[in-house]
């Protein structure tokens, strides 16, 4: 019998569904020791258990996005789909007062059953886009005159940089909401390289823009975050710093390059065709 259990700490066995689902689905992303990615290591956690055996996870970011809605991502055991844990897992999600905004990896068509049955609404949809190694990329580009670009330098840099993503995101759910403990913390992951973390400064060395940078446990590359401060954006800023680092990344012998991006932005949609980027898939959120 299926029993599903809140806890507010995470149990050693979702990583083992998590990894049965990541071979299925090819999602959520691994981690360098196989520990529980960085965004499911707080909030709520609600496990769907028989015996022994987690067969689904539903994971709810109590901290929730610049909106007011909190952030649920669930999972089912590839072994044991569609036996109705998927909708249970929904349900008592669904008990939670307040806005929620509910995650389909890879707009898996079992949660779009499930959210046209509980009457949730497609709302948002995120591409991640793929740069194979086989397309050519442009020579890097300076920065306009009285811009330069320097790696950014963990202790000193991280005000300046969540400034400027703050400024370049405002509208954004998740990303505008990035402090400098979030920073500190991320530099503390296994994947953190500050030579991979480019910053756009101007002649007293104030920080303007930002390219950072991602090497995954698999060894393919991403452009993590770029972020130009409104005032600086134009005359070629952003096409040089992610310039800087899809070379960057090749240098490191990467097999390919991701990024995600919002499927409403057309001018970042525009730049990544232009150098090569090509739609792998789509992340969707229903809203409740």
């Amino acid at each position: 019998m299926v029993k599903l259990i809140w806890s507010d700490d995470a149990d050693d066995t979702i990583s083992g569904l998590l990894a049965a689902v990541r071979a299925e689905d090819g999602s959520p992303e691994d981690t360098e020791d196989g520990s529980l990615p960085a965004e499911f290591r707080a909030g709520r956690h609600l496990i769907a258990r028989d015996g022994d055996e987690t067969l689904g996870y539903a994971h709810v970011d109590s901290r929730g996005d610049s909106f007011g809605n909190r952030i649920v991502e669930l999972f089912v055991h590839p072994g044991h789909r569609r036996r109705g844990i998927g909708t249970a897992l929904v349900d008592e999600v669904l008990t939670i007062d307040g806005p929620l905004r509910l995650w389909s990896h890879r707009d898996h068509p079992g949660a779009a059953r499930i959210a046209a049955a509980k009457g949730l609404t497609r709302v948002r949809e995120l591409y991640q886009m793929r740069l194979d190694n086989s397309v050519e990329l442009p020579e890097r580009t300076s920065p306009r005159p009285g811009v330069t670009l320097r790696t950014f330098v963990p202790g000193q840099d991280e005000r300046a940089m969540v400034d400027v993503n703050k400024a370049a995101f405002d509208w954004h759910p998740e990303q505008g909401m990035l402090t400098v403990a979030d920073v500190e913390a991320t530099e503390k992951e296994a994947w953190f390289d500050p030579a991979g973390f480019f910053l756009a400064v101007d002649e007293d060395d104030k920080v303007v823009g930002f390219h950072w940078t991602k090497v995954h446990p698999d060894g393919t590359g991403e452009v993590y975050v770029v972020g130009i401060h409104p005032a600086a954006q134009g005359g070629g800023l952003g096409r040089a710093l992610t310039l800087a680092g899809l070379h960057h990344l090749r240098g490191r012998g990467v097999p390919e390059i991701i990024l995600y991006v919002e499927s409403d932005n057309a001018p970042a949609l525009a730049v990544y065709t232009r150098l090569g980027f090509t739609l792998a898939y789509n992340n969707v959120a229903y809203q409740r």
